[in-house]
């Protein structure tokens, strides 16, 4: 230790003629420079985590109503349009906290009830992991159920027969 510095009874540094102020650790601004500002974080963005986490649940077959899927296939066959992962996804987020409204397409012959809670559990647990907010609900409707010998609405027709 220099001359300027000595250890007090509890263990402590302080050091004397430095220019300190009492407690200041020395930093500019006096705090970790990670809680310095504000981060926000859009809609989009947790409509995004939302929907790539709910596709992963097995037995999701498809996320948005009929007539959403209907335009996104439409869309994803134009040059340029990237296909939505965010359709049938809506959030609501605040400073802290956000809720989340999904509607999806199960598979025929699941547990409806077995895959809501599993989309439930994948989406909260990446959305709070990615972006640090607490999700207040995840509200599921479940507008279709695809049945096996159904045509995939997505996957465009060919051109030639």
């Amino acid at each position: 230790m220099s001359e300027a510095t000595e250890r007090t009874r509890s263990g402590q540094d302080t050091t004397e003629g430095a220019g300190l102020a009492k407690g200041h650790t020395g930093r500019r601004g006096g705090q970790d420079p990670g809680t310095r500002g504000r981060t926000t974080i859009a809609d989009g963005v947790v409509e995004k985590i939302t929907g790539m986490a709910a596709r992963d649940v097995v037995g999701v077959h498809a996320m948005g109503s009929g007539l959403s899927r209907t335009f996104g296939a439409v869309r994803d066959r134009v040059p340029g349009g990237a296909r939505s992962v965010t359709r049938g996804v809506k959030a609501e987020v605040g400073e802290k906290q956000t809720a989340l409204d999904l509607e999806i397409v199960v598979d025929y012959g699941v547990s409806i009830s077995d895959v809501a809670r599993d989309v439930r559990e994948n989406v909260v647990a990446a959305v709070e992991r990615m972006t640090g907010l607490e999700v207040v609900e995840v509200n599921i409707a479940v507008s279709d159920v695809k049945l096996p010998d159904e045509e995939d609405e997505e996957e465009p027709e060919p051109r030639i027969k």
